[in-house]
C-alpha cells in the first residue's frame, strides 16, 4: 500500500474543501494512503448478505405493467 505524507505543508496550499476550518498562515502534515480493495472474502460475504436481505417492496415489473395497461 502507498503512502505519502508531507509533514509543514502550508494551508494555503490545500484544496478548499480541505482548507476549511484551517486557519491561513498555518502549516499542516498531510497523510494520503492509497485504500486497499476488498477482498474477495468481503466481496462474497456483501453478496451474500444482500441475497439473503428482503426483496425490494416495489416490484419494476408491476409498476411498468400497469402502466402499461393504463392506455
Amino acid at each position: 500500500m502507498n503512502k505519502i505524507v508531507r509533514e509543514h505543508y502550508p494551508v494555503e496550499r490545500l484544496p478548499e474543501d480541505l482548507r476549511r476550518g484551517l486557519p491561513p498562515g498555518k502549516t499542516v502534515t498531510v497523510t494520503v494512503e492509497e485504500e486497499a480493495p476488498p477482498s474477495r472474502e468481503t466481496l462474497i460475504a456483501l453478496l451474500e448478505r444482500a441475497r439473503k436481505g428482503d426483496p425490494i417492496p416495489d416490484d419494476p415489473v408491476e409498476r411498468i405493467r400497469a402502466l402499461r395497461d393504463d392506455d
